[in-house]
């Protein structure tokens, strides 16, 4: 589904600070990658041939799935993005993005295939519908990417697990409590930090029994890539929920869980990838409560009992 018109103070900077009046200066992008073309060496035309042939589908894809799909090496798409004056990948995925709404009349498209741009003429009725295939895509999407075996594994190190800590930033913080929440009704071993500074001083007391259960839909954020090199060192195991299974953080992960729904960089934290990353994460929580189904009845009426005295 098409993004909704980004919030202003979406609008004011860009990746790292970039201003958008920065970025204005560096023209269309897909302009810029024709005119350079010819001083491009062969591996990066390989990536400017893919790019220019796949624009809708280029802002969706973390930098190691564009580098798997045009052939060549991270760094390549690194020294692609400098040659067209942008400070990084996430700078890149933001100008395809804006280059790519402005040729579809501002508002920026769909993946290749699915159906259901937003415009400021849709009634109420057609922005329900049209979010409602959205989300009911997502999961499906989820369902497909789902691998029982990698449920099992998972599954298997939450139940062995001494303690289990839900981690994640930005909106994938938001997954981590949901995680902690739901799973604290049938166990007392799963805890949320929301602060980085305790996150990484309790990964840092983690050890062999412990798990790092974390949630990032890129898979590819520094304070993932820090939090999971403590782990290691404490030898402790990873669960990853994201959507790119050949992200930095998944090759440091034990167990990766991938999700469905593609959001681009004006798309930051959609509810259709909160849906996906809920579905994934209702299946880890059902098959665990399957594992011990006395104690999780158990649990859930003591539980009831006690709320029960908060309502009137």
């Amino acid at each position: 589904m098409g993004a909704l018109r980004p919030h202003a103070a979406d609008t004011e900077r860009g990746p790292k600070g970039e201003s958008m009046t920065e970025q204005a200066k560096i023209g269309n992008v897909f302009a810029n990658i024709s005119n350079s073309y010819f001083h491009l060496t062969v591996s990066e035309k390989k990536v400017a041939d893919y790019v220019l042939a796949h624009k809708t589908d280029v802002q969706f894809m973390s930098i190691s799935e564009l580098a798997y799909e045009s052939g060549v090496a991270e760094a390549t798409i690194s020294r692609f993005c400098r040659r067209l004056k942008l400070k990084g990948y996430n700078a890149f995925k933001l100008a395809v993005a804006k280059a790519t709404a402005e040729e579809h009349g501002g508002i920026s498209p769909t993946m290749e295939g699915q159906e259901g741009e937003i415009t400021p003429e849709d009634s109420i009725a057609e922005l329900c519908r049209k979010l409602y295939t959205a989300q009911t895509s997502a999961i499906a999407q989820s369902m497909e990417l789902v691998r029982p075996a990698q449920i099992t594994a998972a599954v298997d190190l939450l139940c062995a697990a001494q303690r289990v800590c839900c981690m994640g930033q930005g909106g994938s913080m938001i997954l981590a409590e949901e995680a902690a929440h739901i799973f604290s009704t049938v166990s007392e071993k799963f805890w949320f930090m929301q602060d980085s500074h305790k996150q990484a001083s309790t990964i840092a007391l983690t050890g062999e029994k412990d798990v790092l259960l974390f949630f990032s839909y890129s898979g590819s954020t520094k304070e993932l890539m820090e939090l999971t090199q403590i782990a290691r060192e404490r030898g402790a195991k990873i669960i990853l929920v994201t959507r790119f299974s050949r992200s930095p953080g998944a090759a440091q992960a034990d167990v990766v869980l991938q999700c469905g729904a593609d959001e681009g960089p004006l798309q930051a934290g959609s509810v259709n990838a909160r849906m996906a990353q809920l579905f994934v994460l209702d299946v880890l929580f059902q098959e665990f409560c399957m594992r011990a189904p006395e104690e999780t009845e158990q649990s859930r009426e003591q539980i009831a009992e006690a709320v029960a005295r908060k309502h009137l």
